[in-house]
C-alpha cells in the first residue's frame, strides 16, 4: 500500500519545490520502507498488484504543467521486491497489494505445521541511552537453539546508569483515558529510570478508569477471539520498566503519528500484571486506559494473580496502601474496585482458531475451548476446591508443564501445591498432543512461569511458555520474552535481558516460588504466592 495526503486543500502547493515523501507498507513485518521522493502531489493514486496508478498531478520536468492523463508505475523499479526477513524489506508482489494488515486474506492451509516458531530470536542489545545513545536500540539475530548461552554471556557485562526521574508534563482537559496514556505511555523517558513513588493519579481518578474498562470488559466473551498479526506478552509483575523496554525497541500500542503500530498488531496479554514489582499501578493503568481506547485491539486475560486471595499477599494491596492511602478493606476502595475488574477479565484467547492462549495451561481438567466459554464472570477463585469449575479454574490459573517432554501424565506440582491438596498439577507433552487434536487447535501459549530466555518450548514445539518481565524477583537473571504471530503465521521471538536497576524494584525478594497459600491451614503464611 502507498502512503498519500489526505484529499484536502490543506495538502495542496502551488511551489514548485514542494516534495512528498512516499512509503511502502511491508503487510508481513507491519514496517515502512523509504521511496525516492516525487515533486509536487495533487491527485489520486492506487495500487493493484505492484502497479501504482496515478491520475492528475504535474509534470516532472514542467512543475507548472498539469498532467491530464493516468499514468501508472510498477514499483519493481524503484525498490527490489524479494522475500525477506528484513523488516526494510517489501514482502512478494502479490502481497504489495493488500489494502491494510487487517483487511489481508486468511492462508488456507490448515495442517499441524500451520503456524512455526522462527528458527531465529531478535535480541536488544544490552545497554541503555545513558550509557550509548547510538546503541540502545540496536538489536541481533540469533538462533533460538543457542538461547542458553546467550543468556550468560550478555548477562555478564555492563552496569545501567539511572537517568533523571521522570517529570510529570500538564495534562490538560483530556478525557481521563488519555491523561492516563499519555502520562504513563513514555517509553524513552521510563524504560531505564526508577521512578518516583508518589503516583501521578488520585484514587477518584483510578476509580473512573476502572469503571470505564469494567464496562468494556464485561461485554467481552470469555474466550476472546484473536486475528494476527498479534503480539503476546507474558508475566509483567508490576515492573513496568520491562514494559517499557518491550514498548521503545518495538514500537506500542499507540497511532502511529506517535510512533506506536496500534492499526497494525494487536495486543495480546496472558496476564499477571501485578505483585512482587513496586509498579503494579503503574501496569495495570496504563493496560485498563489502552483497554478502554482500543477495546478491539487490546486483549486482558486473567492470571492467578488477578485474584484478591493472592494480590492481597504479594504485594499489590500494599503498593495501594502506600502509595494512594487505600483503604484495601473498603469495598469502594481502589484495591477492591480493581479485584472486581479482574473477576470479570476473559480466561483465554484462541489466535486465528488455531492457538489457544492462557495463563497457566490445560492442566487435568479442561476437555475443549468450549469448556471455557461457557464460564460465567464475574468469577471469583476458590483455592479450597470444591465443584468442578473450582477445579477448572485452578487448571487454567495455575497449571505447569511437566519438566520436560519425557515426562508423560498428569503429576502434582509439589512446588506450587505444598500441602499435596492435589488441586495445583502439572500436564505432560502427551496431554498436550490429546487436547490440540481434539480441538483442532495447533499450539498453545501460556505464561505463569518464569523460563531463563524468557520463551520456552515444551512438546516438541506445540507448546510455547513466555515470561515477559526480567530478573524475576531479583534474584533469577531470566531474560523476558514477548512473541509476534506476524502475518504469514511466522511466530518471532522477542527478548530483552535484565538492567541492573535498583533492589528497591522489587517486592518479597525472599519469597519462594508462586504457590496459592493455604489458608485453612496457613491463614498468615506469606511464603508462597
Amino acid at each position: 500500500m502507498i502512503r498519500r495526503p489526505p484529499r484536502s486543500t490543506h495538502c495542496i502547493s502551488s511551489a514548485a519545490s514542494d516534495v512528498y515523501k512516499r512509503q511502502v507498507y511491508n503487510v508481513d513485518t507491519g514496517m515502512w520502507s523509504r521511496l525516492p521522493k516525487l515533486t509536487r502531489f495533487r491527485h489520486s493514486a492506487w495500487i493493484h498488484d505492484n502497479i501504482l496508478s496515478v491520475l492528475g498531478g504535474f509534470e516532472y520536468s514542467a512543475p507548472t504543467t498539469a498532467i491530464t492523463k493516468q499514468m501508472a508505475f510498477n514499483l519493481s523499479e524503484f525498490i527490489e521486491l524479494r522475500r525477506s526477513n528484513s523488516p526494510d524489506v517489501l514482502g512478494s508482489p502479490k502481497r504489495a497489494g493488500v489494502k491494510s494488515s487487517r483487511s489481508a486474506p486468511k492462508i488456507e492451509r490448515i495442517g499441524e505445521d500451520f503456524f512455526k516458531l522462527s528458527p531465529r530470536v531478535m535480541v536488544a542489545v544490552r545497554s541503555t541511552p545513558e550509557i550509548s545513545p547510538a546503541m540502545h536500540k540496536m538489536m541481533k539475530s540469533i538462533p533460538v537453539r543457542t538461547l542458553n548461552a546467550e543468556g550468560k554471556k550478555l548477562l555478564a557485562s555492563n552496569k545501567v546508569l539511572l537517568g533523571p526521574e521522570l517529570q510529570e508534563k500538564e495534562m490538560g482537559g483530556e478525557k481521563i483515558t488519555q491523561r492516563f496514556i499519555n502520562q504513563l505511555l513514555r517509553p524513552k523517558d521510563s524504560a531505564c529510570r526508577k521512578l518516583d513513588r508518589l503516583f501521578p493519579f488520585t484514587k477518584d481518578q483510578i476509580l473512573v478508569l476502572t469503571y470505564e474498562c469494567i464496562e468494556v470488559v464485561k461485554a467481552e466473551p470469555t474466550v476472546v477471539k484473536v486475528t494476527i498479526p498479534v503480539k503476546v506478552f507474558g508475566d509483567f509483575h508490576g515492573q513496568y520498566q520491562d514494559m517499557m523496554r518491550f514498548f521503545e525497541l518495538w514500537r506500542s500500542p499507540i497511532e502511529s503519528i506517535h510512533g506506536g503500530d496500534i492499526e497494525s498488531y494487536d495486543y495480546l496479554f496472558l496476564g499477571d500484571y501485578i505483585d512482587r514489582g513496586t509498579n503494579n499501578l503503574e501496569v495495570i493503568c496504563l493496560l485498563m486506559a489502552l483497554k478502554v481506547k482500543f477495546p478491539r485491539q487490546i486483549h486482558l486475560l486473567r492470571g492467578n494473580h488477578e485474584d484478591h486471595a493472592i494480590n492481597r499477599v504479594f504485594g499489590f494491596a500494599e503498593e495501594c496502601e502506600e502509595r494512594l492511602d487505600d483503604d484495601i478493606d473498603d469495598d469502594n476502595s481502589v484495591f477492591q474496585t480493581i479485584n472486581f475488574l479482574f473477576d470479570l477479565l476473559p480466561l483465554a484467547a484462541v489466535v486465528e482458531e488455531r492457538i489457544l492462549c492462557v495463563h497457566g495451561g490445560i492442566g487435568a481438567t479442561l476437555k475443549s475451548v468450549a469448556d471455557l466459554e461457557k464460564i460465567e464472570r464475574p468469577v471469583e477463585i476458590v483455592h479450597e476446591v470444591k465443584t468442578a469449575l473450582d477445579q477448572l479454574l485452578i487448571d487454567v490459573l495455575w497449571s505447569d508443564p511437566t519438566e520436560n517432554d519425557q515426562e508423560l501424565g498428569i503429576h502434582n506440582d509439589a512446588a506450587r501445591d505444598p500441602y499435596d491438596t492435589g488441586y495445583i498439577v502439572k500436564y505432560g507433552p502427551d496431554r498436550v498432543e490429546n487436547f490440540l487434536r481434539e480441538n483442532n487447535l495447533t499450539m498453545i501459549i501460556r505464561g505463569h512461569e518464569c523460563v531463563m530466555d524468557g520463551i520456552e518450548r515444551f512438546a516438541k514445539g506445540q507448546l510455547i511458555t513466555v515470561f515477559s518481565a526480567t530478573d524475576y524477583c531479583g534474584k533469577y537473571k531470566n531474560a523476558g520474552g514477548a512473541l509476534f504471530i506476524q502475518k504469514d503465521y511466522q511466530i518471532v521471538p522477542k527478548l530483552i535481558y535484565p538492567v541492573d536497576m535498583d533492589k528497591e524494584l522489587h517486592w518479597m525478594e525472599q519469597k519462594k516460588s508462586q504457590t496459592p497459600p493455604n489458608w485453612k491451614d496457613n491463614p498468615n503464611d506469606k511464603s508462597f504466592g
